[in-house]
């Protein structure tokens, strides 16, 4: 059997991690979710030290589980932390009674990699008797606590936020194309049993080619040479495995001539620029999809600092046929946050003009307005907040 012995592994501060204790007073099972990687297994054991833990990943625990759960839950009948549980799906009806038996909070903290089979696992199994919580690659304000954190804005674009990259300076193209190879490949084939995996990678590449754009399934598809329902259900494997998410339109009224197809983004850029061939932080400055890129950072700036703290994501995008676009809207309560996200250094006067028409047109709403871009200085604007890209996670959103 794997290694079972409480551990303490050194680890940077997270910013889930207060959310994470106060959850685990709550109730008595706690599950992390996110993609692989994205260092899931060091916060969950750097938090509950004292908690035997064990891989699920690693086959004899993981048969174990699945041949003899009741022993197998008696050996850790004071609660342990369980990694990638959705190895062992049905291990989560027999914690339910146990759970049951003995509701103390905190006793069980789980982690898993595929969001959709787990959910669905969870609420099924553990309905009511389960924190769930999301941890994604790390936000900029996180890279600060790492001995080398990138200095620029498209060195940062570049890297991603994947911990091991930042942790042991390993080159981010060389450590992404790996992950690319043997996370990403691999968990597609368990899920879709994907028989032509040069297709699936064309797609998933084609794909990175759209981060930061509104989506068009058809197109998509048919520019991999793959169906729309085929396109329709391998997206969906991306988005369960937390590699991409989409933004849907937001409008008020169905009659106005509002496109609403959702936007593309990854969850992170780095993955984006080795999947488009960025070899180089440099070939960002000029590279044509720059614009969407920034726009992808910015996104998901926000998903992690909002997600992270416990809030729903709440983003939305909205773009008229007659030409108004806002890259970005965050629901806040009964207002929206409206979000420009412009990758120059040196601020232009029509980058405010989107924002101003926008909370124009709707003043039934209570609207504020945030321009993001890819200088550093802090400016003041009457109706507009200028935040330089470095202070976007420093912002309450």
């Amino acid at each position: 059997m794997a290694a079972t012995v409480p551990y303490v592994l050194p680890m940077q501060p997270r910013n889930l991690q207060p959310l994470l204790q106060k959850i685990a007073g709550f109730f008595p099972v706690v599950a992390v979710t996110g993609p692989r990687q994205s260092g899931k297994t060091t916060l969950c054991r750097a938090t509950f030290a004292e908690k035997p833990y064990v891989s699920l990943e690693a086959l004899d625990d993981r048969a174990f589980a699945t041949n003899d759960p009741r022993d197998f839950l008696a050996r850790y009948a004071d609660g342990a932390v369980f990694d990638e549980v959705q190895n062992a799906p049905d291990l989560l009806s027999y914690l339910q009674g146990d759970v049951d038996q003995r509701p103390e909070p905190g006793r069980f903290i789980l982690t898993g990699s595929q969001q959709l089979h787990l959910l669905a696992q969870v609420s099924q199994s553990l309905a009511g008797r389960v924190g769930m919580l999301q941890l994604l690659p790390l936000g900029f304000d996180e890279l600060q606590h790492f001995p080398h954190p990138p200095k620029d804005l498209w060195t940062a674009i570049w890297q991603g936020g994947y911990p091991r990259i930042h942790d042991r300076g390993i080159p981010a193209d060389r450590w992404l194309r790996d992950y690319v190879a043997t996370y990403v490949e691999r968990d597609v084939r368990q899920v879709l049993n994907v028989g032509d995996l040069q297709t699936f990678t064309a797609f998933l590449k084609l794909c990175a080619g759209r981060t930061g754009q509104e989506l068009n399934l058809s197109a998509l598809g048919a520019d991999a040479g793959v169906t729309h329902n085929t396109a329709r259900a391998w997206l969906s494997v991306l988005e369960s495995s937390y590699l991409v998410f989409r933004v849907p339109a937001w409008h008020t009224n169905a009659r106005k001539q509002v496109i609403r197809a959702p936007k593309l983004h990854f969850f992170d850029t780095g993955l984006a620029c080795q999947l488009l061939g960025i070899q180089t932080p440099e070939q960002l400055v000029n590279h044509p999809l720059r614009g969407a890129l920034f726009e992808t950072w910015v996104a998901t700036e926000i998903y992690k600092a909002r997600v992270h703290r416990g809030q729903q994501a709440n983003l939305l995008h909205h773009r008229e046929a007659r030409g108004l676009e806002i890259d970005l809207l965050v629901e806040q309560g009964q207002g929206l946050l409206a979000v420009e996200a412009k990758s120059g250094m040196t601020v232009a006067g029509d980058w405010f003009a989107n924002l101003r028409k926008f909370a124009t047109l709707h003043p039934e709403r209570q609207i504020s307005s945030r321009l993001v871009y890819g200088g550093d200085t802090v400016q003041d604007r009457s109706d507009v907040e200028v935040v330089p890209w470095r202070e976007v996670a420093m912002r309450a959103w």
